[in-house]
């Protein structure tokens, strides 16, 4: 069939029209990925430590079942999940019906704000905590209200107050947090739900719970309607790229999700590989001791330099860079320059630090090597 002709005439009113919330939000991707920075450069990076990703991978029998199970791809995966979601029920010790398996914490927090968040809607968050949820807080014509962070923690007392205040609909609140790696025990997450305003939902987004210490998970009933918590195969399982994420939350709200989420959003290969990841549970533990190994690492070699590292229960570590922002953006900038890939925190204070996922030895012993040239070349 021809191609229409490019050099045609079109009326002037011609073109989409976009709703006025969308006509009114800026294009934006809330992180610029490796491979974007890859190509500006015009080269790869030597270690890849920016990303937060699991660069140890995900279990052998996970890699094999998506092997096999490429030979069905051409059948549109199981919409319920119903595998994985039984499996992660029982690992739980919750009903099947407690569970919803989506694309990653980033699809399953979209679905959410959808759920519940209209235009002039008011959600509570950190100021500079995770900038995907408030894109999609921007999304769906939310407003949002942010609390500073308090001596390197998100403050849950302050945001709950502040919920109470403006009357929100939901609460935003990682533990462990990205991009401090600092946690709060699960017991003062309990104490705090007591002051929770009644309609408010408190989203508990533990992405990193895997990592961090005893008694951070708090011991909450599955069926307590104040609170829906999110995990993700993307960190500990080293699955980012598989998109695997769930949610786990009273039946009534479980249910809402089937209203308007992408029933047929995840991959099928991706759900078979986080079945086996699920089940080799020695794999996982292996993770987190390497993992935990990399941390005491990059926290030495932070003060080798003079800088200091924060305690961390996740797979990076803040460091902090002594100074100002302007001083740990040229950290930052000097590192990527030397092929070394590092984030850092987007909002004052925190911004006086850089932020290093755990990497595999080679990782970390390159940014041991170009750290110290770095800083030199700083003075």
């Amino acid at each position: 069939m021809p191609l229409p002709d490019t050099c045609a005439t079109f009326p002037l009113m011609t073109g989409p029209r976009y709703t006025p919330l969308a006509a009114s939000l800026p294009s934006t991707v809330p992180f610029v990925g490796p491979e974007v920075q890859e190509r500006l450069r015009g080269t790869p990076f030597r270690a890849r430590l920016g990303a937060n990703e699991n660069v140890f991978g995900p279990s052998p029998k996970a890699l094999a079942a998506m092997r096999a199970e490429a030979e069905e791809i051409w059948k549109y995966p199981d919409a319920s999940s119903y595998e994985l979601r039984h499996a992660l029920a029982d690992h739980h010790g919750v009903a099947p019906e407690n569970i919803l398996v989506g694309e990653g914490i980033d699809g399953l927090l979209g679905y959410l704000v959808r759920l519940l968040v209209g235009p002039g809607d008011a959600v509570v968050t950190s100021d500079g905590a995770y900038p995907t949820f408030n894109y999609h807080v921007a999304g769906y014509g939310g407003t949002l209200h942010k609390i500073p962070y308090r001596d390197d923690h998100e403050d849950l007392p302050a945001l709950i107050a502040k919920a109470a205040e403006v009357d929100a609909k939901l609460v935003y609140f990682a533990n462990p947090d990205n991009p401090m790696a600092s946690w709060t025990q699960g017991a003062n997450i309990i104490a705090a739900l007591e002051t929770l305003p009644e309609g408010t939902l408190l989203l508990l987004d533990e992405a990193y719970i895997d990592f961090a210490p005893d008694g951070t998970a708090p011991e909450i009933d599955i069926d307590d309607p104040r609170v829906i918590r999110m995990r993700t195969f993307s960190k500990a399982y080293g699955m980012a790229g598989a998109r695997v994420g769930y949610a786990m939350g009273a039946r009534e709200l479980i249910q809402s999700f089937d209203k308007i989420r992408n029933h047929f959003g995840m991959n099928r290969a991706a759900q078979a590989g986080a079945l086996a990841a699920l089940e080799d549970q020695d794999y996982l533990a292996q993770t987190i001791a390497n993992v935990a190994e990399a941390r005491e690492e990059i926290t030495r070699i932070a003060a080798a330099n003079g800088l200091t590292a924060l305690p961390s229960a996740t797979n990076f570590v803040a460091i902090d860079c002594g100074r100002d922002a302007e001083f740990a953006k040229a950290v930052l900038d000097g590192l990527v320059a030397r092929g070394i890939f590092v984030r850092m925190p987007f909002v004052a204070p925190q911004n006086r630090c850089i932020r290093v996922s755990c990497g595999r030895p080679q990782d970390v012993a390159l940014f041991a090597e170009e750290l110290p040239k770095v800083l030199a070349d700083l003075g």
